[in-house]
């Protein structure tokens, strides 16, 4: 049977688009990557004893059922024992009854040493980049340290540079390889959202809110007197 020349041509211009697409996600992909390794180069942290001092510490949030949850809450608590960070500010998702990553963080950093009177909570914290920006346009802190796994910690101190907020990252443990290899295939990819999201979109958190000062205060202190709902 004799394929008739438009159906060549047919499948010939669909190839070359499909390789187009194909070579240019790859170009994109790269490209994202390389930003955001360059704009975190000395900016992480490994060593508790070497992580500079800041008043608060931004905590990502992660599902308590998540491998990286209780390292990202060990590291949290680590830098406040030690004096690194005078706050902690728990920032992720509440956006249903039945579902809330800041209380849980919170609640377990209560378990590891830290009161709660240390402890903000961000329940709009429903991206990397809502948590990011929150922290300044809600929380008005412009000079944090986040803490999260090293991979994460890169993708949101590139954010925070492009919305006015001078960040380190301190890097949780990472869970065995095998358990990871998922996520960091999908953070690829979030990348290339975050440069979109950043360069050229200039997205914003989907919720801002009242101003919520981090410090002392005569007042109880704590998630529930503090959380910034929208």
């Amino acid at each position: 049977m004799t394929i008739p020349s438009r159906w060549k041509r047919f499948f010939a211009v669909t190839a070359l688009l499909a390789f187009t697409g194909a070579l240019l996600s790859v170009i994109a992909i790269i490209a994202a990557d390389r930003m955001v390794t360059r704009a975190a180069d000395g900016r992480l942290y490994e060593a508790v004893a070497n992580t500079p001092a800041r008043k608060v510490g931004l905590v990502l949030g992660a599902r308590p059922d998540n491998r990286f949850f209780n390292r990202r809450i060990e590291a949290a608590a680590a830098l406040y024992h030690a004096g690194k960070v005078s706050w902690l500010l728990v920032s992720g998702d509440n956006s249903r009854a039945d579902y809330d990553e800041p209380t849980a963080m919170a609640e377990a950093l209560n378990r590891r040493g830290v009161p709660a009177t240390a402890i903000f909570c961000d329940y709009a914290g429903f991206s990397t980049l809502d948590s990011v920006v929150r922290a300044r346009e809600v929380f008005q802190e412009t000079r944090i340290t986040i803490i999260s796994q090293a991979f994460h910690n890169a993708r949101a101190v590139y954010l925070a540079q492009h919305y006015g907020i001078d960040a380190i990252g301190f890097n949780a443990e990472d869970p065995a390889l095998r358990h990871t290899q998922y996520t960091l295939l999908r953070e690829r990819f979030a990348r290339v959202r975050a440069v979109l999201d950043a360069r050229w979109l200039r997205r914003e958190p989907h919720f801002l809110g009242p101003k919520v000062a981090i410090g002392p205060n005569d007042a109880p202190r704590g998630c529930n007197i503090y959380a910034a709902t929208p």
